[in-house]
Protein backbone atom coordinates (compact mmCIF):
# COMPACT_ATOMS: atom_id res chain seq x y z
CA UNK A 1 0.00 0.00 0.00
CA UNK A 2 2.95 2.49 0.78
CA UNK A 3 4.86 1.39 -1.89
CA UNK A 4 1.64 2.57 -4.53
CA UNK A 5 1.20 5.74 -2.46
CA UNK A 6 4.85 6.74 -3.19
CA UNK A 7 4.53 5.81 -6.49
CA UNK A 8 1.39 7.65 -7.46
CA UNK A 9 3.30 10.54 -5.65
CA UNK A 10 6.05 10.00 -7.66
CA UNK A 11 4.43 10.30 -11.35
CA UNK A 12 1.72 12.86 -10.71
CA UNK A 13 5.02 14.79 -9.58
CA UNK A 14 6.95 13.70 -12.74
CA UNK A 15 3.11 15.12 -14.79
CA UNK A 16 2.94 18.14 -13.07
CA UNK A 17 6.92 19.41 -13.56
CA UNK A 18 6.54 17.93 -17.42
CA UNK A 19 4.20 19.76 -17.94
CA UNK A 20 5.64 22.81 -16.48
CA UNK A 21 8.89 21.83 -18.58
CA UNK A 22 7.04 21.64 -21.80
CA UNK A 23 5.17 25.59 -20.92
CA UNK A 24 8.45 26.47 -20.50
CA UNK A 25 9.74 25.10 -23.77
CA UNK A 26 7.36 26.66 -25.21
CA UNK A 27 7.62 30.31 -24.53
CA UNK A 28 11.54 29.99 -25.14
CA UNK A 29 10.29 28.22 -28.72
CA UNK A 30 8.19 32.11 -28.93
CA UNK A 31 10.33 34.06 -27.83
CA UNK A 32 13.04 32.67 -30.53
CA UNK A 33 10.14 33.35 -32.79
CA UNK A 34 9.64 36.73 -31.80
CA UNK A 35 12.88 37.35 -31.91
CA UNK A 36 13.82 35.93 -35.24
CA UNK A 37 11.26 38.28 -36.74
CA UNK A 38 12.61 41.26 -38.67
CA UNK A 39 12.58 44.11 -35.87
CA UNK A 40 10.70 47.43 -37.66
CA UNK A 41 13.05 50.07 -37.81
CA UNK A 42 12.28 53.71 -37.50
CA UNK A 43 14.71 56.17 -39.52
CA UNK A 44 15.53 60.20 -39.76
CA UNK A 45 18.17 61.98 -42.14
CA UNK A 46 19.95 65.30 -41.14
CA UNK A 47 22.05 67.41 -43.17
CA UNK A 48 25.35 69.01 -41.74
CA UNK A 49 25.76 72.14 -44.00
CA UNK A 50 29.20 73.01 -42.49
CA UNK A 51 31.15 76.13 -43.96
CA UNK A 52 33.90 73.85 -46.12
CA UNK A 53 31.13 71.08 -47.07
CA UNK A 54 27.56 69.50 -46.66
CA UNK A 55 27.27 65.84 -45.52
CA UNK A 56 23.90 63.70 -45.14
CA UNK A 57 23.45 61.43 -42.04
CA UNK A 58 20.89 58.42 -41.82
CA UNK A 59 19.97 57.20 -38.72
CA UNK A 60 18.29 54.11 -37.31
CA UNK A 61 16.41 53.14 -34.95
CA UNK A 62 14.27 50.04 -33.30
CA UNK A 63 10.38 51.79 -33.52
CA UNK A 64 9.61 49.94 -30.07
CA UNK A 65 12.52 51.55 -28.72
CA UNK A 66 11.88 54.97 -28.79
CA UNK A 67 12.45 57.45 -25.96
CA UNK A 68 15.40 56.40 -24.60
CA UNK A 69 15.04 52.59 -24.91
CA UNK A 70 18.00 51.84 -27.55
CA UNK A 71 20.88 53.36 -29.47
CA UNK A 72 20.76 55.47 -32.73
CA UNK A 73 22.56 53.43 -34.93
CA UNK A 74 24.45 55.31 -37.94
CA UNK A 75 23.44 53.67 -41.22
CA UNK A 76 25.43 55.55 -43.67
CA UNK A 77 27.47 59.23 -43.99
CA UNK A 78 27.03 60.35 -47.63
CA UNK A 79 29.14 63.47 -48.64
CA UNK A 80 27.51 66.38 -50.78
CA UNK A 81 30.28 67.28 -53.85
CA UNK A 82 31.26 70.33 -53.82
CA UNK A 83 31.98 72.94 -50.90
CA UNK A 84 29.70 74.37 -48.14
CA UNK A 85 26.00 76.11 -49.60
CA UNK A 86 27.35 79.03 -47.88
CA UNK A 87 29.51 79.16 -51.20
CA UNK A 88 26.68 78.95 -53.60
CA UNK A 89 25.19 82.40 -52.29
CA UNK A 90 25.42 83.55 -56.06
CA UNK A 91 23.97 80.32 -57.09
CA UNK A 92 21.45 79.40 -54.65
CA UNK A 93 19.88 76.65 -56.85
CA UNK A 94 22.71 74.92 -57.12
CA UNK A 95 23.33 74.63 -53.52
CA UNK A 96 19.55 72.66 -53.50
CA UNK A 97 20.81 70.58 -57.01
CA UNK A 98 24.10 69.54 -54.87
CA UNK A 99 21.64 67.57 -52.27
CA UNK A 100 20.43 65.71 -54.70
CA UNK A 101 22.59 62.34 -54.99
CA UNK A 102 22.61 61.98 -51.22
CA UNK A 103 18.73 61.83 -51.07
CA UNK A 104 18.63 59.64 -53.95
CA UNK A 105 20.92 57.21 -52.12
CA UNK A 106 19.21 57.99 -48.53
CA UNK A 107 15.40 57.08 -50.50
CA UNK A 108 17.13 53.27 -51.61
CA UNK A 109 17.96 52.56 -47.96
CA UNK A 110 14.87 53.72 -46.21
CA UNK A 111 12.12 51.60 -46.88
CA UNK A 112 9.15 53.09 -49.23
CA UNK A 113 6.56 52.34 -46.96
CA UNK A 114 8.62 54.08 -44.51
CA UNK A 115 9.94 57.76 -46.11
CA UNK A 116 6.89 59.96 -45.54
CA UNK A 117 7.54 59.05 -41.82
CA UNK A 118 11.37 59.58 -41.64
CA UNK A 119 12.17 62.98 -39.85
CA UNK A 120 14.66 65.00 -42.65
CA UNK A 121 16.58 68.07 -40.83
CA UNK A 122 19.10 70.76 -42.42
CA UNK A 123 21.37 72.16 -39.87
CA UNK A 124 23.80 74.93 -41.03
CA UNK A 125 26.27 76.04 -39.11
CA UNK A 126 29.31 79.12 -38.99
CA UNK A 127 29.48 79.22 -42.96
CA UNK A 128 26.07 80.49 -42.97
CA UNK A 129 26.33 82.42 -39.52
CA UNK A 130 28.79 84.80 -41.92
CA UNK A 131 26.82 84.59 -44.86
CA UNK A 132 23.94 85.70 -43.39
CA UNK A 133 26.00 88.90 -41.83
CA UNK A 134 27.34 89.63 -44.65
CA UNK A 135 23.92 89.02 -46.87
CA UNK A 136 21.05 87.72 -45.14
CA UNK A 137 19.15 88.09 -48.63
CA UNK A 138 21.63 85.93 -50.17
CA UNK A 139 21.47 83.90 -46.88
CA UNK A 140 17.55 83.32 -47.61
CA UNK A 141 17.80 82.86 -51.04
CA UNK A 142 19.97 79.94 -50.08
CA UNK A 143 17.66 78.07 -47.81
CA UNK A 144 15.13 78.51 -49.68
CA UNK A 145 16.36 76.51 -52.17
CA UNK A 146 17.95 73.90 -50.34
CA UNK A 147 14.70 73.33 -48.80
CA UNK A 148 12.57 73.69 -52.49
CA UNK A 149 15.30 70.73 -53.40
CA UNK A 150 14.19 68.62 -50.38
CA UNK A 151 10.77 68.71 -50.47
CA UNK A 152 11.10 66.96 -54.06
CA UNK A 153 11.58 64.12 -51.85
CA UNK A 154 8.74 61.86 -49.80
CA UNK A 155 10.45 62.77 -46.37
CA UNK A 156 9.05 64.86 -43.79
CA UNK A 157 10.95 68.06 -44.21
CA UNK A 158 11.13 69.27 -40.62
CA UNK A 159 12.74 72.40 -42.20
CA UNK A 160 16.08 73.93 -42.11
CA UNK A 161 17.62 76.46 -39.96
CA UNK A 162 21.05 78.14 -38.65
CA UNK A 163 22.43 76.45 -35.43
CA UNK A 164 23.71 79.19 -33.03
CA UNK A 165 26.99 78.33 -31.64
CA UNK A 166 26.01 77.40 -28.30
CA UNK A 167 23.49 75.05 -29.83
CA UNK A 168 26.44 73.42 -31.98
CA UNK A 169 28.48 72.86 -29.08
CA UNK A 170 25.62 71.61 -26.77
CA UNK A 171 24.07 69.00 -29.27
CA UNK A 172 27.77 67.71 -29.86
CA UNK A 173 28.18 67.10 -26.53
CA UNK A 174 24.51 65.11 -25.88
CA UNK A 175 25.81 63.10 -29.24
CA UNK A 176 29.41 62.00 -27.44
CA UNK A 177 27.77 61.43 -24.25
CA UNK A 178 24.66 59.57 -25.86
CA UNK A 179 26.66 57.36 -27.41
CA UNK A 180 28.92 56.65 -24.11
CA UNK A 181 26.35 55.72 -22.80
CA UNK A 182 27.30 58.71 -20.03
CA UNK A 183 23.75 60.06 -19.20
CA UNK A 184 21.96 56.84 -18.61
CA UNK A 185 22.47 53.48 -18.59
CA UNK A 186 20.35 50.04 -18.88
CA UNK A 187 20.95 47.69 -15.84
CA UNK A 188 20.80 43.99 -16.08
CA UNK A 189 17.56 43.80 -14.94
CA UNK A 190 15.75 46.59 -17.34
CA UNK A 191 16.06 48.71 -14.75
CA UNK A 192 17.55 52.53 -15.88
CA UNK A 193 20.41 53.84 -13.73
CA UNK A 194 22.41 57.31 -13.92
CA UNK A 195 26.18 57.13 -14.30
CA UNK A 196 27.47 59.90 -11.90
CA UNK A 197 27.65 62.85 -13.30
CA UNK A 198 31.34 64.15 -13.10
CA UNK A 199 32.00 60.90 -15.70
CA UNK A 200 30.15 62.44 -18.48
CA UNK A 201 32.38 64.00 -21.15
CA UNK A 202 33.68 67.29 -22.52
CA UNK A 203 33.45 67.82 -26.44
CA UNK A 204 36.06 69.80 -28.26
CA UNK A 205 35.09 70.83 -32.18
CA UNK A 206 37.18 72.78 -35.13
CA UNK A 207 34.64 73.12 -38.09
CA UNK A 208 35.87 75.23 -41.08
CA UNK A 209 34.66 78.77 -39.88
CA UNK A 210 34.40 78.26 -35.80
CA UNK A 211 35.58 76.23 -33.37
CA UNK A 212 33.50 75.07 -29.74
CA UNK A 213 34.14 73.82 -26.24
CA UNK A 214 31.52 72.02 -24.16
CA UNK A 215 32.13 70.56 -20.73
CA UNK A 216 30.52 70.01 -17.09
CA UNK A 217 32.72 72.35 -15.07
CA UNK A 218 33.64 71.97 -11.42
CA UNK A 219 32.61 75.20 -10.41
CA UNK A 220 29.30 77.79 -11.27
CA UNK A 221 29.29 79.16 -14.52
CA UNK A 222 29.59 83.35 -13.72
CA UNK A 223 28.53 84.12 -17.53
CA UNK A 224 25.06 83.13 -18.35
CA UNK A 225 25.91 83.99 -22.21
CA UNK A 226 28.09 80.40 -22.12
CA UNK A 227 25.49 78.53 -20.11
CA UNK A 228 23.53 75.79 -21.62
CA UNK A 229 21.10 74.15 -19.13
CA UNK A 230 19.65 70.66 -20.18
CA UNK A 231 17.18 68.30 -18.71
CA UNK A 232 17.99 64.57 -20.06
CA UNK A 233 17.08 61.18 -18.50
CA UNK A 234 15.31 63.17 -15.63
CA UNK A 235 19.05 64.72 -14.87
CA UNK A 236 19.99 68.54 -15.36
CA UNK A 237 23.20 69.21 -16.36
CA UNK A 238 24.48 73.23 -16.66
CA UNK A 239 26.92 72.99 -18.95
CA UNK A 240 29.88 75.80 -20.23
CA UNK A 241 29.76 75.98 -24.08
CA UNK A 242 31.34 78.71 -26.74
CA UNK A 243 31.33 79.16 -30.07
CA UNK A 244 34.18 81.10 -30.98
CA UNK A 245 33.35 82.51 -34.73
CA UNK A 246 36.36 82.96 -37.14
CA UNK A 247 38.10 80.70 -35.61
CA UNK A 248 37.64 77.70 -37.13
CA UNK A 249 40.31 75.80 -39.41
CA UNK A 250 40.04 77.31 -42.19
CA UNK A 251 39.39 81.26 -41.40
CA UNK A 252 41.83 80.93 -39.25
CA UNK A 253 44.59 79.99 -41.58
CA UNK A 254 43.06 83.00 -43.73
CA UNK A 255 43.53 85.85 -40.93
CA UNK A 256 47.01 84.34 -40.30
CA UNK A 257 47.77 85.27 -44.08
CA UNK A 258 46.54 88.04 -44.06
CA UNK A 259 48.65 89.29 -40.16
CA UNK A 260 51.28 87.63 -42.52
CA UNK A 261 50.56 90.42 -45.48
CA UNK A 262 50.16 93.47 -43.34
CA UNK A 263 53.06 93.07 -41.53
CA UNK A 264 55.27 92.46 -44.55
CA UNK A 265 57.59 95.07 -45.50
CA UNK A 266 56.95 94.40 -49.31
CA UNK A 267 53.17 95.03 -50.37
CA UNK A 268 53.06 92.31 -52.63
CA UNK A 269 55.31 89.68 -51.29
CA UNK A 270 54.65 87.24 -48.20
CA UNK A 271 56.77 85.04 -46.38
CA UNK A 272 54.77 82.46 -44.73
CA UNK A 273 56.80 80.13 -41.81
CA UNK A 274 53.91 77.94 -41.85
CA UNK A 275 54.12 76.54 -45.36
CA UNK A 276 57.36 74.24 -46.43
CA UNK A 277 60.30 75.70 -47.60
CA UNK A 278 60.10 76.09 -51.69
CA UNK A 279 56.93 76.26 -51.34
CA UNK A 280 55.02 79.67 -53.68
CA UNK A 281 51.90 79.79 -54.89
CA UNK A 282 50.12 83.75 -56.04
CA UNK A 283 47.27 84.84 -54.48
CA UNK A 284 44.88 87.99 -55.24
CA UNK A 285 44.00 90.80 -52.26
CA UNK A 286 40.41 90.12 -53.64
CA UNK A 287 40.53 86.47 -51.96
CA UNK A 288 42.44 87.21 -49.20
CA UNK A 289 40.42 90.31 -48.35
CA UNK A 290 36.49 88.27 -48.88
CA UNK A 291 35.79 87.13 -45.54
CA UNK A 292 34.00 89.23 -42.93
CA UNK A 293 36.64 87.53 -40.50
CA UNK A 294 39.77 89.27 -42.44
CA UNK A 295 39.84 92.82 -41.96
CA UNK A 296 41.94 94.80 -44.63
CA UNK A 297 43.56 98.37 -43.12
CA UNK A 298 42.83 99.43 -46.06
CA UNK A 299 40.48 99.38 -49.75
CA UNK A 300 43.18 97.36 -51.26
CA UNK A 301 43.57 96.34 -55.11
CA UNK A 302 41.18 93.80 -56.02
CA UNK A 303 43.45 92.65 -58.70
CA UNK A 304 46.59 93.23 -56.79
CA UNK A 305 48.59 89.70 -56.64
CA UNK A 306 50.50 88.99 -53.94
CA UNK A 307 53.78 86.41 -54.22
CA UNK A 308 53.49 84.14 -51.11
CA UNK A 309 56.63 82.14 -50.57
CA UNK A 310 57.14 79.14 -47.46
CA UNK A 311 60.23 79.39 -45.36
CA UNK A 312 59.14 76.14 -43.31
CA UNK A 313 60.37 77.83 -39.94
CA UNK A 314 58.04 76.29 -37.09
CA UNK A 315 58.50 78.47 -34.55
CA UNK A 316 57.84 81.72 -36.43
CA UNK A 317 54.59 79.83 -37.61
CA UNK A 318 53.91 79.46 -33.89
CA UNK A 319 54.37 83.02 -32.85
CA UNK A 320 52.78 84.36 -36.19
CA UNK A 321 49.70 82.74 -35.18
CA UNK A 322 49.60 82.98 -31.59
CA UNK A 323 48.97 86.91 -32.62
CA UNK A 324 45.45 85.79 -33.90
CA UNK A 325 44.31 85.75 -30.18
CA UNK A 326 44.40 87.66 -27.19
CA UNK A 327 45.14 85.68 -24.00
CA UNK A 328 44.93 87.90 -21.64
CA UNK A 329 42.04 88.02 -19.30
CA UNK A 330 40.65 90.51 -16.86
CA UNK A 331 40.95 90.72 -13.33
CA UNK A 332 39.21 88.14 -10.80
CA UNK A 333 38.12 86.25 -14.68
CA UNK A 334 39.38 83.07 -16.04
CA UNK A 335 38.96 82.91 -19.80
CA UNK A 336 39.65 81.09 -22.81
CA UNK A 337 41.02 83.98 -25.05
CA UNK A 338 39.39 87.12 -26.47
CA UNK A 339 38.32 87.56 -23.30
CA UNK A 340 35.38 85.27 -23.02
CA UNK A 341 34.53 83.68 -19.89
CA UNK A 342 35.70 79.66 -19.58
CA UNK A 343 36.04 77.83 -16.27
CA UNK A 344 39.07 75.58 -15.70
CA UNK A 345 38.71 72.45 -17.79
CA UNK A 346 37.64 69.83 -15.81
CA UNK A 347 37.43 65.97 -17.36
CA UNK A 348 37.93 63.98 -19.77
CA UNK A 349 37.15 65.38 -23.42
CA UNK A 350 36.57 64.46 -26.90
CA UNK A 351 37.86 66.24 -30.21
CA UNK A 352 36.62 65.70 -33.52
CA UNK A 353 36.32 67.10 -37.09
CA UNK A 354 39.26 69.43 -37.57
CA UNK A 355 40.96 68.13 -34.61
CA UNK A 356 41.24 64.96 -35.14
CA UNK A 357 41.86 64.84 -39.10
CA UNK A 358 45.00 66.78 -38.85
CA UNK A 359 46.60 65.38 -35.70
CA UNK A 360 45.46 61.61 -37.20
CA UNK A 361 47.45 62.59 -40.68
CA UNK A 362 50.53 62.94 -38.24
CA UNK A 363 49.44 59.76 -36.61
CA UNK A 364 49.04 61.52 -33.26
CA UNK A 365 45.74 60.73 -31.83
CA UNK A 366 46.43 57.57 -29.88
CA UNK A 367 47.31 59.31 -26.83
CA UNK A 368 50.84 60.33 -27.23
CA UNK A 369 52.52 62.66 -24.84
CA UNK A 370 52.62 66.92 -25.52
CA UNK A 371 56.41 66.36 -25.68
CA UNK A 372 55.72 64.23 -29.02
CA UNK A 373 53.42 65.80 -30.49
CA UNK A 374 55.28 68.99 -30.38
CA UNK A 375 58.35 67.54 -31.07
CA UNK A 376 56.28 65.59 -34.35
CA UNK A 377 54.86 68.89 -35.77
CA UNK A 378 57.87 70.52 -35.83
CA UNK A 379 59.58 68.21 -37.01
CA UNK A 380 57.27 67.90 -39.94
CA UNK A 381 56.93 71.54 -40.21
CA UNK A 382 61.10 72.07 -41.25
CA UNK A 383 60.02 69.39 -44.24
CA UNK A 384 60.92 70.82 -47.29
CA UNK A 385 57.99 70.87 -50.27
CA UNK A 386 60.02 69.24 -52.78
CA UNK A 387 60.33 66.56 -50.11
CA UNK A 388 56.86 66.65 -48.67
CA UNK A 389 55.54 65.77 -52.01
CA UNK A 390 57.89 62.85 -52.84
CA UNK A 391 56.93 61.38 -49.47
CA UNK A 392 52.90 62.05 -49.92
CA UNK A 393 52.50 61.99 -53.56
CA UNK A 394 48.74 61.12 -53.70
CA UNK A 395 47.46 63.52 -51.06
CA UNK A 396 45.81 67.08 -51.93
CA UNK A 397 47.94 70.03 -52.71
CA UNK A 398 46.58 72.16 -50.41
CA UNK A 399 46.03 69.63 -47.60
CA UNK A 400 49.20 68.67 -47.80
CA UNK A 401 50.18 72.74 -47.38
CA UNK A 402 48.57 73.38 -44.49
CA UNK A 403 49.31 70.63 -42.27
CA UNK A 404 52.05 72.39 -40.35
CA UNK A 405 49.85 75.51 -39.93
CA UNK A 406 46.65 73.55 -39.13
CA UNK A 407 48.71 71.52 -36.51
CA UNK A 408 50.58 74.34 -35.14
CA UNK A 409 47.39 76.19 -34.99
CA UNK A 410 45.44 73.30 -33.35
CA UNK A 411 48.22 73.49 -30.23
CA UNK A 412 47.70 77.09 -29.95
CA UNK A 413 44.15 76.43 -29.73
CA UNK A 414 43.97 74.12 -27.02
CA UNK A 415 47.23 75.32 -25.13
CA UNK A 416 47.21 78.85 -25.15
CA UNK A 417 43.27 79.04 -26.12
CA UNK A 418 41.50 76.69 -24.18
CA UNK A 419 44.24 76.41 -21.29
CA UNK A 420 45.27 72.86 -21.55
CA UNK A 421 48.75 72.00 -20.35
CA UNK A 422 50.78 68.79 -20.32
CA UNK A 423 49.13 67.37 -17.50
CA UNK A 424 45.49 67.80 -19.07
CA UNK A 425 46.28 67.14 -22.76
CA UNK A 426 46.25 63.04 -21.91
CA UNK A 427 42.70 63.53 -21.07
CA UNK A 428 41.72 64.48 -24.79
CA UNK A 429 40.69 61.72 -26.88
CA UNK A 430 40.76 62.50 -30.86
CA UNK A 431 38.52 60.56 -32.48
CA UNK A 432 36.26 60.23 -35.47
CA UNK A 433 33.46 57.86 -34.36
CA UNK A 434 32.21 56.44 -31.29
CA UNK A 435 30.01 53.01 -31.28
CA UNK A 436 30.65 53.01 -34.92
CA UNK A 437 28.76 56.83 -35.48
CA UNK A 438 30.48 59.93 -36.67
CA UNK A 439 30.85 62.64 -33.48
CA UNK A 440 29.73 65.84 -34.27
CA UNK A 441 25.88 67.86 -33.16
CA UNK A 442 24.12 66.06 -36.18
CA UNK A 443 22.62 63.03 -33.72
CA UNK A 444 22.53 65.22 -31.05
CA UNK A 445 20.33 67.71 -32.87
CA UNK A 446 18.19 65.15 -34.52
CA UNK A 447 17.44 63.60 -30.89
CA UNK A 448 16.32 66.67 -29.55
CA UNK A 449 14.29 67.66 -32.35
CA UNK A 450 12.48 64.09 -32.36
CA UNK A 451 12.35 64.03 -28.66
CA UNK A 452 14.01 61.27 -28.50
CA UNK A 453 15.99 61.19 -25.28
CA UNK A 454 13.05 62.20 -22.42
CA UNK A 455 13.16 65.18 -19.42
CA UNK A 456 12.57 62.18 -17.56
CA UNK A 457 13.59 58.70 -16.93
CA UNK A 458 11.82 55.97 -18.28
CA UNK A 459 10.28 53.34 -16.07
CA UNK A 460 11.40 50.28 -17.54
CA UNK A 461 13.34 49.51 -20.72
CA UNK A 462 10.39 48.46 -23.47
CA UNK A 463 11.41 44.63 -25.61
CA UNK A 464 12.75 41.60 -24.63
CA UNK A 465 15.61 41.23 -22.17
CA UNK A 466 18.43 38.80 -21.75
CA UNK A 467 17.57 38.28 -18.62
CA UNK A 468 14.59 36.75 -19.70
CA UNK A 469 15.91 34.00 -21.79
CA UNK A 470 18.56 33.10 -18.43
CA UNK A 471 15.61 32.81 -16.62
CA UNK A 472 13.20 30.62 -18.93
CA UNK A 473 16.50 28.41 -19.53
CA UNK A 474 17.71 28.17 -16.21
CA UNK A 475 14.37 27.35 -14.84
CA UNK A 476 13.36 24.64 -17.49
CA UNK A 477 17.49 23.03 -16.76
CA UNK A 478 16.31 22.88 -13.35
CA UNK A 479 12.70 21.20 -13.97
CA UNK A 480 14.49 18.24 -16.11
CA UNK A 481 16.70 17.67 -13.43
CA UNK A 482 14.15 16.96 -11.01
CA UNK A 483 12.24 14.68 -13.72
CA UNK A 484 15.55 12.68 -13.51
CA UNK A 485 15.46 12.30 -10.01
CA UNK A 486 11.70 11.66 -9.56
CA UNK A 487 12.18 9.14 -12.26
CA UNK A 488 14.88 7.67 -10.60
CA UNK A 489 13.30 7.29 -7.32
CA UNK A 490 10.47 5.97 -8.75
CA UNK A 491 12.39 2.85 -10.72
CA UNK A 492 14.24 2.19 -6.79
CA UNK A 493 11.20 1.93 -5.49
CA UNK A 494 10.09 -0.40 -8.13
CA UNK A 495 12.97 -2.76 -7.56
CA UNK A 496 13.04 -2.42 -3.64
CA UNK A 497 9.44 -3.35 -4.11
CA UNK A 498 10.02 -6.40 -6.58
CA UNK A 499 12.90 -7.76 -4.71
CA UNK A 500 10.81 -7.57 -1.16
CA UNK A 501 8.07 -9.55 -2.90
CA UNK A 502 10.36 -12.55 -4.08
Amino acid sequence: MQTRLLRAVGWSSVAILGVLGVAVFLLILTLARDAALPTRNKYGLVFDAGSTHTALYIYRWPADKENGTGIVSQVEACTVPGPGISSYADNPAEAGAILKPCLDKAMKIIPAEQQRDTPTYLGATAGMRLLREQNSTKAEQVFAEVSKAIDEYPVDFRGAQILTGNEEGSFSWITINYLLEMLVKCSFTGEWTHPPAEDVVGALDLGGASTQITFLPGTTIDDSSTRSLLRLYGANYSIYTHSYLCYGQNQALKMLMASLHQGSPSSQQISHPCYPAGYQENITTSDLYNSPCVHAPSTPSPAQVLTVSGTGDPAACSTAIQKLFNFTCGANRTCGFNGVYQPPVRGQFFAFSGLYHNLHFLNLTGGQSLSLVNDTVRQFCIISWEKMQEEFPTMNRTHLRDVCAASSYILTLLLQGYKFNHTTWLDIHFVQQVANVDVGWTLGYMLNLTNMIPSETPQRVVGLQRSNWVAATVLLAVMLILIFCLLTVICCQKNSSGYESL
